[in-house]
């Protein structure tokens, strides 16, 4: 090479990464056909590493700090090309950046529901998502495993493997927990921390730490929350016949306010006690069928008199005396059936 060529050559004396766009984890610094000038100034800030590749080959790694380059402070890159300790030429190597940053409130989810088994509903199918954070900590397995000789690798494109992790990590630490899914969705810390332990090897294999995981939500699908929410409220109805005749006291004042309205709910009332009780020992059979199978039929309902009139009044006297209607009440029904008595 003739002494112009040599001049025209251009030289780097410095080399930073001013970082100007966010979310970028590794980025390569523009060497074109520029050689390092050796004794060149390397400027890493304290949020950054520093990578020298020689071949494909990582020669050095520098933290944060100034750091002059000579063959004296890059030793490694100096046994890849056989200089002698007194050559004092310019020398040409890719020099990568990588954010050392923790990066937060990244977010995953299940795309497609997990099918666990459960000790509770048999095999279950669930819904996750919550947030993560993590950062870069080992630049080496970074390049070799991630980032690779790209100009410019980001946060979006590392995550989309990442999910794919912790999905799989969430498959494995849910299927292999145990937890019912109804413990499971009230103790989400303790299931951050099941599949925290499951991720934090697969982080540290790419050269990455995981700061912190969280599950916000943990859940069914629509069809199989419906069964659970209709079995809680059979249970929180209890004892079906009294909470029939709840609904029938509730009812009473609404036909007292029509005329021959409490006279007309005579015989209706008699059987409606009566149907309370079969609804509620068939309730009872739904919700635990092992439950005595072999119990007594419930009552029937009480006869009827041969004159309706009559069976009116004892239906009445009946209401009254459980409480179910008022004197007022029943003494304005007994006087509209006397009056039909007596003609």
């Amino acid at each position: 090479m003739g002494l112009g060529s040599f001049i025209k050559k251009q030289f780097i004396d410095i080399l930073q990464w001013n970082e100007d766009s966010d979310g970028v984890l590794s980025w390569r610094f523009p060497m074109q056909d520029m050689e390092i000038q050796n004794g060149a100034s390397l400027t890493v800030r304290e949020s950054q590493l520093a990578v020298f590749v020689n071949e494909g080959q990582i020669a050095d790694v520098f933290g944060p700090g100034t750091h002059k380059l000579t063959t004296q402070t890059l030793p490694v890159l100096t046994y890849l090309k056989n200089w002698d300790k007194l050559f004092e030429s310019p020398f040409k190597s890719d020099v990568y950046f990588f954010s050392t940053r923790l990066q937060l409130g990244r977010k995953w989810g299940t795309q497609q529901p997990i099918t666990v088994r459960d000790s509770d509903f048999g095999m279950v199918r669930l819904r996750a998502f919550g947030l993560y954070s993590y950062k870069l900590v080992d630049p080496k397995l970074f390049f070799a495993e991630i980032s690779g000789t790209r100009e410019e690798y980001t946060r979006d494109d590392l995550e989309l493997q990442l999910r794919n992790l912790v999905v799989s990590s969430m498959t494995t630490a849910l299927g292999g927990s145990g937890v019912p899914f109804l413990d499971m969705a009230g103790n989400q810390g303790l299931m951050a921390q099941k599949i925290s332990e499951v991720l934090l090897p697969t982080f540290s294999k790419y050269g990455l730490a995981l700061d912190n995981f969280a599950v916000e939500n943990i859940s069914l699908p629509e069809e199989l929350q419906k069964a659970i929410d209709t079995r809680i409220s059979m249970g929180m109805v209890g004892d079906m016949q009294k909470f029939t005749q709840y609904q029938t006291a509730q009812a009473i004042p609404l036909a007292a306010q029509n005329e021959g309205g409490l006279a007309g709910l005579g015989a209706g009332l008699a059987a409606g006690v009566g149907f309370g009780q079969v609804m509620a020992d068939s309730m009872r059979g739904a919700i635990n069928p092992q439950a005595q199978p072999g119990a007594a039929p419930p009552p029937a309902a009480p006869a009827v008199a041969a004159d309706p009139l009559q069976a009116k009044l004892a239906q009445l006297k009946g209401l009254l005396d459980q409480g179910l209607i008022t004197q007022a009440d029943f003494d304005s029904a007994k006087a509209e059936v006397i009056k039909k008595l007596i003609g």
